[in-house]
């Protein structure tokens, strides 16, 4: 194992120019929408801003979304973590589908399975008429923070259980082999060998968890719970600028805070990381309890999925009243969709390469800066980035405002960092002998990295573009404000039927879209470190 690790200051003096320039200017544009939030901040006025910053109203909204992210949080490693091992390192019955229905119910929109929940869970919704004759009147409240929380831990679980698994299935046994040996029992051979070395793995799933919980619009907004994104957006509507762009900074800065504690969490870990030659073989027995297991897998990514699958094949089966032209699908929605995500995909791999390499390869604070600069536009919801993009578009870039370009910038500052992320592991997982080795044998930097370096990322490039194809499919508030008129996508439609009543019509777009987002599932799946085998 790689033992002489540079710290993190050891690599400053070494950064290489071109990628460094490269990386920073793609940190800057992603930060720029926030100039747009400082500036109408700093219209407020201190006295104003801090009166509207410490009112009540404003505190129990960021103790709102605290509570929200730390219970989503902590839900998905709970979730995600047992899961993963279950289906890499034991003997659980069908591991290859297991490991297929629960990852997919990171293909639906959380705003769909609120939608669903609240249809089959709510106020004389389906579950409720269909336990009536046996004389439940009334069930649990799904509105508030409890259904928020469920539903979104339903709909992030698998980011957890992705990044676990693939650091699950990296893991040399042999050092857990070791432990046994020294007759330690098997739970504290994963409590002292196995934890620490997935730790990493964990936190970056737990990252993508809680800025997805902090910047979620949909549920909150649905199921009528008070977080930051409900309100700002609220706000926006009202004509309160003001506030809404003060709550978003609070955002921005609750965000830095849980950056600030992912960093903590991954630590020194080592530059090259990943299979050192050991051994990974090695599976833990079940015994009678295996199908236990299974079906507790099952149960969770069940309810996930039969939920909202159940309630769009009501919907279609009920069919749609006839609406005319406004509602009525075309084809088009989806080729408009698949190709705009596909365009997002593309620019933010090609854009994060250079910062995830940085992040791998030269860890410095500067490049650490770099990497985490990318995150924040990840966490603003995508309305205040989709406002903050049209006074920019307005502004200063007439010429792309309401075209499809800006429309591909924002989703390229939105998820630039799952890209980044898949990247930078794939990175950390190459031996840098092997491109020292070809500079040695007369090839340039470039093409040393073209040559060899390339090649093996290769699985993690389409792994992060895939994710980023997905969350794009699935994006909605900016979408809405910044698509070119008379541009519709599947969301568009579905969002618009939903919102009109006109469920039924919303049924056909919504089923197309999972089955989209479910082939980019399993191109994801299919990828180095997230093979299903």
């Amino acid at each position: 194992m790689a033992t002489d690790h540079p710290t993190i200051d050891d690599a400053s003096d070494d950064l290489p120019l071109p990628t460094t320039v490269a990386s920073g200017a793609v940190a800057a544009a992603v930060l720029l929408p926030l100039v747009w939030l400082v500036r109408t901040a700093l219209d407020v006025g201190l006295a104003e801003a801090i009166d509207i910053s410490t009112r009540p109203s404003t505190v129990q909204v960021l103790v709102n979304s605290a509570a929200l992210v730390v219970v989503v949080t902590v839900a998905s490693v709970l979730i995600g973590v047992p899961l993963a091992y279950l289906t890499v390192r034991t003997d659980l019955p069908f591991r290859r589908g297991v490991t297929v229905a629960v990852s997919l119910p990171l293909v639906i929109p959380s705003y769909i399975g609120a939608f669903a929940f609240v249809s089959a869970f709510g106020p004389q919704g389906a579950f409720q008429r269909l336990l009536a004759p046996l004389g439940v009147e009334r069930l649990p409240e799904i509105y508030g923070f409890v259904g928020a929380s469920l539903v979104i831990t339903l709909y992030t679980y698998p980011y957890v259980f992705i990044t676990t698994r693939a650091a699950l299935k990296s893991l040399d046994t042999t050092l857990i082999d070791a432990a046994r040996t020294l007759e330690h029992s098997q739970w504290e051979a994963f409590r002292r060998v196995t934890v620490p070395q997935i730790k990493p793995a964990v936190g970056a799933g737990s990252l993508l968890v809680a800025l997805y919980a902090l910047s979620d619009f949909g549920t909150p907004a649905i199921m009528q719970f008070d977080a930051f994104t409900r309100v700002i957006y609220v706000e926006f509507t009202t004509f309160g600028r003001d506030v809404a762009s003060l709550l978003s900074l609070q955002l921005v800065a609750v965000t830095l805070l849980i950056l600030g504690l992912e960093s903590h969490i991954r630590g020194n870990e080592p530059l090259y990381a990943g299979r050192q030659g050991g051994r990974t073989s090695g599976t833990v027995r079940l015994g009678k309890w295996k199908y236990v297991a299974m079906a507790g897998c099952l149960a969770i990514s069940g309810l996930a999925l039969f939920v909202p699958l159940g309630i769009l094949l009501t919907w279609l089966a009920q069919g749609g009243a006839e609406v005319g032209n406004a509602l009525a699908f075309r084809p088009s929605y989806a080729l408009n969709s698949v190709g705009v995500s596909a365009g997002a995909a593309l620019v933010a791999t090609v854009a994060g390469l250079p910062v995830a390499y940085l992040a791998a390869k030269h860890r410095s604070r500067l490049t650490e800066a770099f990497e985490r600069a990318t995150y924040v536009g990840y966490a603003v919801p995508g309305v205040v980035l989709g406002l903050a993009l049209v006074y920019l578009g307005t502004s200063y870039a007439q010429p792309i405002y309401q075209t499809l370009y800006l429309l591909v910038a924002a989703y390229v500052v939105r998820f630039l960092p799952q890209a980044v992320g898949s990247m930078r592991a794939s990175f950390l997982r190459v031996n840098p002998a092997l491109p020292e080795a070809a500079r040695t044998l007369g090839r340039s930097s470039f093409g040393a990295f073209r040559a060899v370096t390339l090649p093996l990322i290769a699985p993690g490039l389409l792994g992060g573009a895939a994710l980023v194809f997905l969350t794009t499919m699935k994006e909605l508030p900016a979408t809405l404000l910044l698509r070119p008129s008379g541009f519709k996508t599947l969301v568009t439609h579905i969002w618009t039927a939903t919102a009109s009543g006109y469920y039924g019509h919303a049924a056909v777009p919504a089923l197309i879209l999972l089955g989209v987002s479910a082939l980019s599932m399993l191109v994801i799946l299919s990828q180095e470190g997230y093979d299903v085998k």
